[in-house]
């Protein structure tokens, strides 16, 4: 009989573990994704809808993934908003505010959106979780109505996207969380919408990042459609609304070194192009970047997949960065121009 209850005390234990395993694969508080119409930039529509992963793939996923995150939900002051901005913060599986600081991932939804568009995001720390990468992830609300459509830009002293996503969410962030409070311990980056503000903000930014991201972005604000360029109303708000990519993004990088990465799918009819020209602006400019077409359109599926190379990548040119301060490794560049991977 002792025999019989000792196997039966170990398969119970077995049973009680792999369920704890199980639980620990999910992102806490993460709710699912708001099924929209049309076809917006920030989200596939149903005529380029991303096919969903099988219970199959979701499994090995669950079993790739060797930590879990915690999402938070934080109110930041946001002066230049006239008031707050919500984001969601997704803290990495072990935080703690006596551990050495966390590196930020600040990332950006895509648009048009809703209000709480900003909360289903939570794909960025699951791929973090699964590429090992110990960091913080922050998605910021872009959009403060259903439809709305502000290009993360300066529109008023009480609306102004810019200094909100540049200054007010990393003030607030360092202050709440255990980060790295400087430009080597920060990356901006979004997808679609998100990745023309990432862009747009933090290459005029780069004091305050120092690793840019456009995962299928595009380089000049546009309508709703993504297929027409907003009319601002005058030269220097057409200025604001163009991401820098001449002499005056390479003299700043000259005083600020960053990594910056952008992609597109080779079937994005809106994207694509848009995205090659601004690749050959940098070369002819000698910008430093890294720059890659992926089979696929404008969808999901895309930045899924490649979400753990191009987070990876971002975190290994910024830990290459805080070494150079501290005096651990050579100075140089860590990256080649058009399609060389960081290194560090």
């Amino acid at each position: 009989m002792s025999r019989w209850r000792a196997i039966v005390v170990g398969l119970a234990t077995t049973v009680v573990l792999a369920a704890c395993a199980a639980a620990a694969m999910a992102v806490v508080r993460e709710p699912p994704a708001r099924a929209r119409t049309g076809s917006p930039r920030g989200a596939p529509g149903p005529s380029h809808a991303a096919p969903g992963p099988s219970h199959a793939a979701l499994r090995r996923g669950a079993r790739r993934a060797s930590a879990t995150a915690r999402a938070v939900g934080v109110l930041c002051p946001s002066p230049s908003l006239g008031g707050t901005l919500p984001a969601e913060v997704y803290l990495p599986a072990g935080y703690s505010t006596r551990a050495a600081p966390y590196p930020v991932i600040y990332f950006l939804h895509g648009l048009p959106a809703g209000p709480t568009t900003y909360t289903t995001n939570g794909f960025v720390a699951r791929a973090l979780a699964a590429a090992h990468q110990r960091a913080i992830v922050v998605a910021p609300q872009g959009a403060r109505s259903a439809g709305s459509d502000r290009e993360y830009l300066d529109w008023s002293p009480s609306e102004n996207w810019p200094a909100a996503i540049a200054d007010d969410l990393p003030a607030c962030i360092d202050s709440r969380f255990n980060t790295i409070a400087n430009r080597w311990g920060r990356a901006l980056m979004g997808l679609s919408a998100g990745g023309y503000g990432a862009f747009n903000i933090g290459l005029r930014n780069l004091q305050s990042f120092a690793a840019v991201e456009s995962w299928s972005g595009y380089f000049v604000a546009t309508d709703p459609s993504g297929e027409h360029v907003l009319n601002l109303g005058s030269p220097a708000a057409q200025t604001a609304a163009t991401v820098p990519q001449g002499a005056g993004l390479r003299a700043a990088l000259g005083s600020w070194p960053a990594f910056i990465g952008f992609y597109v799918g080779n079937q994005d009819a809106r994207f694509l192009q848009m995205n090659v020209r601004f690749d050959a602006a940098l070369r002819r400019g000698g910008i430093t970047h890294v720059f890659r077409i992926y089979p696929g359109g404008h969808t999901g599926a895309l930045w899924r997949a490649h979400a753990r190379l191009w987070l990876t990548w971002a975190l290994r040119y910024l830990a290459a960065g805080r070494a150079r301060q501290a005096g651990q490794a050579p100075p140089g560049p860590a990256t080649s121009v058009s399609g060389g991977a960081p290194v560090g």
